[in-house]
């Protein structure tokens, strides 16, 4: 029987994680914040309005590293605290105090890529050739000196950042904190419901009744908040025209896609190709499970069941250790000793407790280790989604001893190819560890229903939802709940057809998740994903000469652009190749489950 959710007081400590990495005591946090903003000061007193040679940029911008460090530090520190809590009083309000100061600093400094900007090109490719160091945050500024403001507008904008950029934290205090979720009743039982258990737990529920009641009171409890929800994210993409529209872009899409480095052609693609290419399969997918469960009319509050469900062993944190060590072997034994170290210095936060932000994320502070946060389910499939924060953790590893802090960040198009590269090599792995045939369907239909589902479809669900909703904003128009709604929903038939059907509730999808306030976010897990595959099957083909390769590309950082990394690792995403070939491989994977599952006599 499933259990309402304990307060965060009340979990076992153990399986919690341990911020001490990047402050010991709250006395050295605070000490940090005094320290940045007297950093802050001194850069502001010896470099304002001085900026005007190579040798000076230089000694500024290697100050200006020490700053950033510092800052990533103490923004996750701050967050950190609240995503394991977002009621707890004393964390949003050290969280605050961090937004208050960092917005503040970064005002105060938003002189010196002003001053930058506004120096003749000849003294920037001076600086550039004179500092390895400081090359590719100068080159960037270059790229971008078309889109800048003057220098006034820049600093208020850094002034106002924390405020701007207010709807995500609001929308995840709403969600965690301020959504109740009654116990649903059927049949005269009551069963606990929060949105932890419903997308950890009754999703997957086998029993129909129950899910589908599961299903109804969640949305029930979602619609009393669309309003709200739909103001905030109102607000959120119209920030975004606007910041667009004054930085001379042509759209907000173009605005957003600018610092991926991506042209619109890679982001359509995308959306574009799945939607008609992979829906056939999903749609087949579908229909299997359908038959499987024995379900009249198969409705969206069915799509999360699993092919075998009874079969899916259940695992413990302990037990986890032997699967991921083994699967991420291939890529090395200083891989493998990052992956011991998650486990035994506690940078995974494995419980389940109320107000804890859902899903799972990776952080990776600059200077520490990756902490990574999950919801642990007992359930088989927390090991892929273990594999795919580790896959984070290891590329920002990778990143952190090989590139400075300038360097250090990717574009947000490749950030989700490590990510399910891991998800591949465990299915890889799980492969070879038995070829019992209930065995080899279960870890297939884990790869559909956890990496592909989650990354080729939800994901990619909301990338073609959100980028209808961009549409509306450039055209000078606004969105409200009902036309979200619309939205939603027709972007859910055009996928799915006739072959499942769209319930009251599926359109209220959009409420769930945060990606839609972080840019154009959604659709690069596909991407990313698209990448994995492929380098996955180069990988499982030509054995150390792929790992190699990948592990250059790991180390890269953002020095690449997203074209340049994934032709490193041997994929060329100029053509739509890669994705036609990995939507293929999809096809291939549901085809043999299939074939396993009439073979097993399963389906009658």
């Amino acid at each position: 029987m499933k259990t309402a959710l304990k307060e965060r007081k009340d979990v076992d400590k153990s399986l919690t994680w341990d911020l001490s990495s990047l402050y010991k005591t709250e006395k050295q946090y605070n000490l940090a914040l005094q320290g940045l903003e007297e950093l802050t000061l001194e850069i502001e007193k010896n470099y304002k309005q001085k900026l005007n040679n190579a040798s000076i940029i230089n000694e500024c911008l290697d100050k200006m590293r020490l700053i950033m460090e510092s800052e990533d530090l103490v923004e996750n520190y701050a967050s950190l605290q609240v995503s394991t809590d977002q009621a707890n009083v004393e964390n949003q309000t050290r969280y605050m105090k961090s937004i208050n100061v960092l917005a503040d600093l970064e005002s105060r400094l938003s002189f010196v890529k002003s001053e930058i900007n506004e120096l003749d090109d000849k003294i920037i490719d001076q600086a550039i050739e004179e500092s390895k160091e400081n090359a590719h945050y100068l080159s960037e500024i270059k790229r971008f000196k078309k889109h800048s403001l003057h220098p006034e507008v820049e600093k208020a904008l850094s002034a106002l950042s924390g405020t701007l950029d207010s709807a995500y934290s609001t929308y995840e205090t709403t969600k965690l904190s301020d959504m109740d979720f009654e116990n649903f009743i059927l049949d005269g039982i009551e069963y606990p419901l929060s949105y932890v258990l419903f997308e950890d737990e009754w999703e997957y529920e086998t029993d129909t009744k129950i899910r589908r009641a599961a299903f109804k009171a969640f949305s029930s409890k979602l619609g009393e908040y669309k309003h709200t929800v739909a103001a905030l994210y109102q607000t959120q993409v119209q920030k975004e025209k606007t910041i667009a529209s004054l930085r001379g872009f042509d759209s907000v899409i173009d605005s957003l896609l600018f610092p991926q480095q991506v042209e619109r052609e890679l982001y359509n693609r995308q959306i574009d190709i799945i939607m008609e290419k992979l829906a056939p399969h999903m749609r087949k997918y579908a229909k299997l499970l359908q038959k499987i469960h024995n379900i009249n009319e198969m409705t969206f509050a069915d799509l999360k069941l699993e092919v075998d469900p009874t079969y899916e062993p259940t695992i413990s944190v302990e037990e986890s250790k032997k699967y991921v060590e083994g699967a991420l072997s291939v890529l090395g034994e200083d891989y493998v000793e990052m992956v011991k170290k998650a486990y035994d210095e506690k940078w995974i936060d494995f419980v389940q407790n109320k107000g804890k932000s859902t899903g799972g994320f990776c952080a990776t502070p600059y200077g520490s280790h990756p902490l990574i946060l999950l919801s642990w389910t007992e359930k088989m499939k927390e090991v892929f989604v273990l594999a795919h924060e580790l896959g984070h953790a290891g590329h920002f590893t990778l990143i952190n001893k090989n590139q400075n802090i300038f360097n250090a960040q990717p574009s947000l198009y490749f950030i989700e190819a490590p990510s399910t590269m891991n998800e591949m090599l465990m299915s890889n792995y799980l492969m070879k560890t038995n070829d019992e045939p209930r065995f080899k369907r279960w870890v297939l239909s884990s790869m559909i229903s956890r990496t592909y589902y989650h990354n080729f479809v939800t994901h990619l669900l909301e990338a073609a939802y959100q980028r209808e909703v961009y549409k509306i904003i450039d055209a000078g128009g606004s969105v409200q709940a009902e036309n979200l709604n619309e939205i939603k929903k027709g972007v859910l038939k055009k996928f799915w057809g006739d072959s499942v059907k769209i319930v009251d509730g599926a359109e209220l999808t959009w409420m769930r998740q945060p990606h839609y306030y972080m840019g154009l976010y959604p659709y690069t897990y596909s991407a990313g994903l698209t990448i994995a595959t492929q380098v996955s099957n180069r990988i499982l083909k030509e054995g150390k000469p792929a790992v190699d390769d990948w592990r250059k590309v790991l180390k890269a950082g953002g020095t690449k652009s997203p074209i340049e990394l994934a032709k490193m690792a041997g994929v060329d995403i100029t053509t739509d190749k890669p994705l036609l070939d990995t939507i293929e491989y999809i096809g291939n994977i549901i085809d043999e489950i299939i074939k396993l599952t009439e073979d097993m006599d399963v389906i009658h």
